[in-house]
């Protein structure tokens, strides 16, 4: 039990470490020099507004015993009240799970955003979108009481949730100025790269301690090992292959295997296996890995087919990516794994597969529809967007009153 507590506190922090600094670190350097400090604020602001509401309200909504079956009593353990203390460590966990999916869709809206709006989006979405879509996951609420659907660490409560709060978000607030006519390249890619590996070591957290987290006290430390084992193997193979998915498409669509594609390739793994780290064996989170990596590729460049502006491939990475791994699972899924669930190549039928289409539907219906009136309601009311000046002069300067970089006349730096 002492090694369980612990190892739970060092999961809680690496998935804390995700959204800061890593994602706020893969975000930044994907972003112009003049938007950079932005795009970092938004995800540290994100923990601090969404970790708050989740001690508050949040945990109460997704886990407490009364209410109904798409959400929790906010008011039944409002504060953490009767909530003991030695809980007190897996709240702290799902909390970091709440705020680091609020934080993925800023990635979406980069460069146009007035602060304040994301601050009031975010704390109304983790409300009305996040917090149920836990409670009906995880929570035993609508999904669960009518389906069967395996999602360890988030493939709909996180990534699919933020992927398609995202798309409806850059169709609301609209492109940035100069999208499709002028290059808006990462600035700086190092950065990026640096975010894409403490998320990649920070992922451990997130999916071997999803497994542990809702482990009963009756299984052996042998069961734990051994599911702690597979789990962490699954993350690490399916990352390895997406990655290298990736570069191989870039490489025969656009001739080039570049940096970026390696660490959008990582992240891409990462969300695939995010549902499935428990469902699946070494080969299936190998096929999960080398789809999820090949087909996320093609699909970031549909944003300038269809004229959407996802600044930083949000929809293409994360809605497609959690899709995929979540449909997966009814095709690759394995009764050897800790899901103990055939799927369709195992010879377990569709049923399996019809329950993670069906958690992927409710999800995205569930979510699209509540953003979009979050999103038109701050739309016409505060307002989503800076002045047209602000965001070619830069919005680090307009909102901050600050740069990420001294630059002096003729240095050459790019915005």
């Amino acid at each position: 039990m002492d090694g369980y507590y612990a190892w739970m506190i060092v999961a809680t922090a690496l998935v804390l470490m995700m959204t800061t600094p890593a994602l706020a670190l893969f975000y930044g350097g994907m972003t112009r020099s003049k938007s950079v400090l932005n795009m970092l604020m938004m995800s540290f602001t994100a923990m601090g507004v969404v970790g708050i509401i989740y001690y508050l309200w949040g945990w109460s909504m997704s886990f407490s015993d009364s209410g109904n079956t798409f959400f929790s009593n906010p008011f039944d353990l409002f504060g953490m009240k009767g909530v003991e203390w030695g809980s007190l460590i897996g709240v702290s966990f799902q909390m970091t799970f709440a705020v680091i999916t609020a934080a993925l869709i800023s990635g979406a809206i980069a460069d146009r955003v007035k602060l304040s709006s994301w601050l009031v989006f975010i704390a109304i979405w983790v409300t009305v979108c996040y917090f149920p879509i836990s409670h009906m996951v995880w929570g035993g609420g609508f999904i669960t009481e009518h389906w069967a659907p395996q999602d360890y660490a988030g493939g709909t409560v996180v990534h699919i949730n933020a992927g398609i709060a995202a798309l409806v978000l850059v169709l609301v607030i609209g492109k940035r100025i100069g999208f499709g006519k002028e290059p808006m390249r990462p600035h700086n890619l190092t950065l990026t790269m640096i975010g894409a590996g403490l998320l990649w070591f920070g992922w451990y957290g997130f999916n071997v301690g999803s497994i542990v987290l809702g482990g009963s006290e009756e299984q052996s430390t042998n069961q734990f090992m051994s599911e702690t084992g597979m789990t962490f193997v699954n993350t690490t193979v399916a990352t390895m292959a997406a990655m290298l998915a990736w570069l191989a498409v870039e490489r025969i669509v656009h001739g080039k295997a570049s940096a970026l594609g390696a660490a959008s390739g990582i992240v891409a793994g990462l969300v695939a296996i995010t549902p499935s780290c428990g469902a699946v064996e070494l080969v299936g989170a190998l096929v999960i890995g080398i789809v999820a990596g090949a087909v996320c590729c093609l699909a970031v460049g549909l944003k300038y087919k269809f004229g959407y502006d996802d600044s930083l491939d949000v929809v293409g990475v994360h809605l497609v990516g959690g899709i995929l791994g979540s449909l997966l699972i009814g095709l690759v899924s394995s009764s050897d794994a800790p899901g103990g669930i055939d799927g369709l190549f195992y010879g377990g039928g569709f049923s399996s597969l019809g329950d993670q289409f069906m958690g992927v539907l409710v999800t995205i219906v569930w979510t699209g529809v509540l953003t979009t009136v979050i999103a038109l309601a701050i739309k016409y009311t505060m307002g989503w967007r800076v002045s047209e000046e602000a965001e070619i002069d830069g919005i680090d300067s307009d909102q901050h009153g600050e740069t990420a970089y001294e630059i002096s006349a003729g240095s050459g730096v790019l915005a």
